[in-house]
């Protein structure tokens, strides 16, 4: 009798553990297609979710304006971040139409020739006579000067391709995270009692306090960081198109490339600069010189009002989470890995404290 419980027990307990085995993979299967199915929209599920927790406050003002009408109050902010992008990306994407029509035109006549440059170029310390002279054997001899670096013409053709897809890329998936922002925001309500629940089921009592943890420091770093670098961008655009320089829109976004990472924008402005200085007027060269000092000086005074009181975050985190972020998923992670990376931070933090 002894033996034949002790079979039954056995036995029972290996059915259970196949039953067991078997909701567990079916569970994960279903996890892993779920994933892969969503995987595309992360990213701008991800930015859409950190626009509308940063511009909820905006929205509930808004909408009490509107007459406590929430969906007019989405509506509004969606369409002015859709035009806010789509406005610069189309004069870009038409700026850049044309200057590239008018190569090809030139390269079909064979009338494609390289611009002078200042003889004031190779005055400068180190670098100025070697580029001068390049450009200007360069300049008179170009047909030679394809054909020996041809090979290197064709790579940077290439990259600038891939470089092109990718912001093409970056933006639509930028339009997309504004749509589900504005989605976001008209459920807002509904959305922080989500959040609330999720917070509890995880932490327990914790999980409330965690969830405004969350939403504090995804608001401190949108301000204060993103933000601010968009400003920056911004500011020095403008001063890269008033004084005509050459690649202005690239010169835009490195500029926001370097203010997201945290890396001093005076890396790119200082030279822009020295160019200007060495191709311009002395009075339009100091308005620019002017300017631009003050686009670089905008961080220290607009980052401590924004980034929000209480958030004591490392600089190095941002880095990082910016750069693994543009690593990991391109642009747009860029914004994302900035955010998230402080978002486990803080919370790593809370933790430790615990």
């Amino acid at each position: 009798m002894q033996n034949d419980s002790h079979s039954i027990t056995t036995n029972d307990f290996t059915r259970k553990a196949l039953e067991t085995s078997i909701k567990i993979g079916l569970v994960f299967l279903l996890l892993v297609w779920c994933f892969n199915i969503a995987k595309p929209f992360i990213n701008p599920l991800a930015w859409g979710t950190i626009i509308a927790v940063a511009l909820y406050p905006v929205h509930l003002r808004l909408s009490q304006i509107c007459g406590s009408r929430e969906k007019l109050s989405a509506g509004l902010i969606t369409t002015v971040l859709l035009l806010i992008i789509l406005g610069p990306c189309g004069i870009l994407v038409t700026m850049l139409g044309n200057e590239m029509q008018e190569l090809i035109q030139m390269l079909h006549q064979e009338t494609f020739r390289l611009p002078p440059l200042n003889e004031k170029v190779a005055n400068w310390p180190l670098i100025g006579k070697p580029i001068f002279g390049f450009w200007q054997y360069a300049s008179n001899h170009l047909d030679e000067t394809v054909r020996t670096y041809a090979p290197q013409l064709k790579e940077l053709g290439k990259w600038l391709f891939a470089l092109s897809a990718m912001a093409l890329t970056a933006i639509l998936q930028l339009l997309v995270s504004v749509v589900i922002s504005g989605l976001l925001l008209v459920n807002g309500k509904s959305g922080h009692l989500l959040a609330l629940n999720i917070g509890r089921h995880i932490a327990g009592q914790k999980g409330e306090e965690l969830t405004g943890l969350c939403i504090a420091t995804i608001r401190g770093v949108a301000r204060g960081v993103l933000g601010v670098a968009l400003i920056q961008a911004v500011l020095a655009g403008m001063g890269f198109f008033f004084a005509d320089l050459p690649g202005a829109a690239v010169l835009t976004i490195v500029c926001l490339f370097l203010a997201i990472v945290q890396l001093p924008t005076f890396i790119l402005l200082f030279p822009s600069i020295i160019y200007v200085f060495s191709t311009h007027e002395t009075t339009t060269a100091s308005l620019f010189a002017v300017w631009m000092l003050g686009v670089g000086l905008l961080d220290n005074i607009l980052k401590p009002l924004l980034m929000g009181r209480g958030l004591d975050l490392p600089m190095s985190v941002v880095f990082i989470g910016a750069i693994g972020g543009m690593l990991f998923s391109g642009i747009i992670g860029l914004f994302v890995g900035a955010v998230v990376l402080a978002v486990g931070y803080k919370l790593f933090l809370s933790w430790l404290q615990d």
